[in-house]
């Protein structure tokens, strides 16, 4: 398992080196958010059709199939919204700052800032779906995986509703500069972060029903403290809360992760 594990890791790090003279060429990184949900499906491809030929059971296939809906559906909305909207702010500030202060170029600063920390770090959080498939016995789902399963699917379909709703309240002209706080969003201020969370510890629960070792839990927990603690939603909220009229009264009353009725001001 760890020769097919590194060998996964050298294919995502190639594909990333890839990917940043792309991002050299049009002087934006942005996509990479694309890349992020697009490289697990990557992963859990080479490990399923070249390093094991095909799944070799239900629980194998649930785990390729789980990866690829949730990787297709982030990456492809992640993908229209960056044809939309064009450069992400947040990583110009990013890779401003490395810049001025290593004096590096924007290569180099794309590179090391950006592309080679992704791609180790989208090994790591699709480790349940790599090993679960590596490990899987071709035994029929047990108990345990058919609640890894539903929890997946529950979290797959809590971020694409988030991310509908959040969709069709910036197409309205109406509601501009204002703040999302109906639907999913007034009992969490990240449904979509959420989502990502409860999948990928659904996905960790059918890997090890597959029989994956518990050092997978690394996935999932790296990925819920990133998205919670790192650069998920502090970075997103601390130029929300500044510029965002409103968003500091709707972080006061509205859970920051976990869906809670909201408090009462």
């Amino acid at each position: 398992m760890i020769l097919a594990l590194a060998h996964n890791l050298v294919a995502i790090v190639v594909a990333m080196v890839i990917l940043w003279r792309l991002a050299v060429m049009i002087k934006d990184v942005s996509f990479v958010d694309v890349v992020w949900a697009y490289g697990m499906v990557f992963l859990a491809t080479i490990t399923a059709f070249i390093l094991l030929d095909a799944p070799r059971g239900p629980l194998g296939w649930a785990l390729f199939g789980l990866t690829t809906a949730w990787g297709m559906r982030l990456g492809t909305h992640l993908l229209i919204r960056w044809r939309r909207l064009g450069r992400d702010p947040r990583y110009d500030k990013i890779l401003s700052s490395v810049m001025a202060k290593r004096q590096w170029s924007f290569s180099t600063a794309s590179l090391v800032q950006v592309f080679l920390l992704q791609g180790p770090l989208v090994w790591l959080v699709s480790l349940p779906a790599q090993a679960g498939l590596l490990t899987d016995p071709g035994t029929p789902l047990t108990p345990l995986a058919w609640a890894g399963a539903a929890l997946a699917l529950f979290g797959i379909a809590f971020e694409t509703i988030g991310d509908v709703q959040l969709e069709t309240f910036r197409k309205d002209p109406t509601r501009r500069g204002q703040v999302l706080d109906t639907g999913l969003w007034r009992y969490t201020r990240h449904p979509n972060y959420f989502g990502d969370a409860v999948t990928w510890w659904g996905i960790w629960a059918v890997a090890i029903a597959a029989g994956a070792p518990l050092w997978v839990t690394l996935g999932p927990v790296f990925l819920t403290y990133t998205l919670t603690k790192w650069s998920g939603a502090p970075m997103l909220e601390k130029g929300l809360k500044k510029n965002r009229p409103g968003y500091a009264d709707y972080m006061a009353r509205t859970s920051g992760f976990f869906p809670l009725p909201p408090k009462k001001l």
